[in-house]
């Protein structure tokens, strides 16, 4: 029979050395809401207009005492809304929106800016009916702003952003990923920055779930490469931030769709994995799973990188072959990139073990696969935990449940902020069991707690939301774990 520690040391040096710093970089890099900035404060680099252009009445169309209003109105609206004085705000805003919605055919502030006075009135209601009330009304300015203005795409951006980060009960999935698409539709690589993060999210749950073709996953999926790409080179100053921000996130979650069957082609795998072989040309650990990548990806055996890859890990990367079993086979799956089949094969080693000892590493293996390989965290956790009921003094299994958790913060939240540094207390609990159930794990699980304790929510944080240190707290999304709250400072 295959010895194990091969088998592990297999696939575990490629998992410790590319995988475990990509999560942590992932985590602690995961990046906050990119919010669309308010019209006014948008730089447009526009031609005079000498006429307004807008078809809504504006103060042109309007008589002397109604125009006097209007564009009083526009004026005091807004002294209100910078005291936070949205009662007074409202009345002078409702006064401009209803007799100039037009303005002077150029500004467009006042729609934003009803916007966020009623959300403010969302906000502090617990009444079902105005909120529901409220949101419908929000939707109706992001409506008038299109009849008024046009540019139906980035107001399409705007209405799907709030109903995803504020709205979410008020509207189905599949609107607020017709209304990010219309944006990518229309703007293709120049798409508004602050849909990116958000659209990738829902497509990536999509392509999951099923619900999203492949076909149109690859599509979408190109074309946000191509925006990020536009946007990093050609944004100016603090322009960036936003860049840098939807850079450090949108690859991650895009990257989750490797574990899609099919999904990616060569020509992905090939520049991603064949530039990481160049960049490590001496480390068997790259250049075995560069090799397998490219394979995942269908790569043609005469396919110049991929011979010189098959090459080279000949020469430097040879092992001989264990002898046929189970095991063996699930190796070779494993090397070819043929994750699923690999996991059929350590399956059929399951069943055919009669030690449960035996019985857990195999569970443990297929384990990583799914977390690794496949991004599949729900099946990873289900293999960790069926190998630790299998080995009660193993603490490796615990281990990797709570890197699974750490590495949870892109999927479970929109950026860096409550929901994606909750996930940090469910990875503590699982490490912590892991060093309690196995000690000589401790240092390592140290490690990884002190680390992890920086991206706790503060005291602050917690205050806000009304919850207290020591409360226990459900957290949510895939996990769906009790644990405790702890606070970084």
């Amino acid at each position: 029979m295959l010895n194990f520690v091969q088998i592990i040391n297999f696939i575990m040096k490629q998992i410790l050395i590319f995988s475990i710093s990509i999560f942590l970089f992932s985590l602690s890099c995961s990046p906050k809401i990119v919010e669309p900035k308010k019209a006014d404060e948008v730089v447009v680099n526009e031609p005079e207009k000498q006429e307004p252009l807008s078809p809504c009445a504006g103060f042109t169309e309007l008589s002397g005492e109604d125009r006097g209003n209007a564009e009083t109105a526009f004026v005091l609206y807004r002294d209100f809304l910078k005291v936070k004085n949205y009662k007074e705000a409202l009345e002078q805003w409702k006064i401009a929106y209803y007799l100039a919605p037009g303005s002077n055919g150029r500004v467009k502030y006042h729609f934003e800016d009803g916007v966020a006075i009623y959300k403010n009135l969302y906000d502090n209601t617990i009444d079902k009916k105005l909120k529901s009330a409220y949101v419908d009304t929000i939707m109706m300015i992001y409506d008038k702003r299109k009849e008024c203005f046009g540019d139906e795409a980035y107001v399409n951006g705007l209405k799907a952003f709030d109903y995803y980060y504020h709205y979410s009960d008020y509207t189905t999935e599949q609107n607020v990923y017709a209304l990010f698409k219309t944006n990518f539709d229309v703007k293709g690589k120049n798409a508004d920055y602050f849909v990116v993060n958000p659209f990738t999210k829902v497509l990536y749950d999509g392509v999951v779930a099923g619900t999203i073709t492949a076909d149109e996953g690859r599509k979408y999926t190109t074309l946000i490469f191509e925006t990020i790409k536009q946007g990093l080179s050609t944004c100016k100053g603090a322009g960036c931030d936003s860049w840098n921000i939807i850079n450090e996130y949108a690859p991650v979650i895009l990257e989750g769709l490797e574990g899609v069957d099919g999904f990616y082609d060569c020509n992905y795998y090939t520049e991603k994995y064949y530039n990481l072989y160049t960049a490590y040309p001496d480390s068997c650990e790259i250049i075995n799973l560069a090799y397998a990548r490219m394979l995942r990806g269908n790569c043609l055996e005469t396919d110049a990188k991929l011979l010189e890859l098959k090459n080279v890990k000949t020469k430097k990367c040879y092992e001989a072959p264990p002898a046929l079993s189970c095991a063996a086979q699930g190796n070779e799956h494993y090397s070819q990139g043929k994750y699923s089949k690999a996991i059929d094969s350590y399956l059929d080693c399951v069943e055919s073990a009669t030690e449960n000892e035996a019985k857990a590493k195999y569970l443990i293996l297929i384990a990583k696969i799914y977390y690794r390989d496949l991004k599949n965290y729900t099946k990873s956790r289900k293999y960790a935990l069926d190998a630790a009921r299998l080995k009660s003094s193993w603490g490796e299994p615990y281990m990797l449940i709570g890197n699974l958790y750490a590495s949870s913060g892109p999927l479970c939240g929109p950026g860096r902020g409550w929901e994606s540094q909750v996930v940090t207390w469910p990875a503590i609990d699982m490490w912590t069991k892991a060093k309690n159930v196995e000690p000589r794990l401790s240092s390592e699980a140290n490690q990884l707690i002190a680390r992890y304790k920086q991206y706790m929510p503060k005291k602050e944080d917690i205050f806000f939301r009304g919850v207290k240190a020591g409360d226990s707290y459900f957290v949510p999304c895939w996990i769906q774990e009790s644990t405790t709250i702890r606070t970084a400072d």
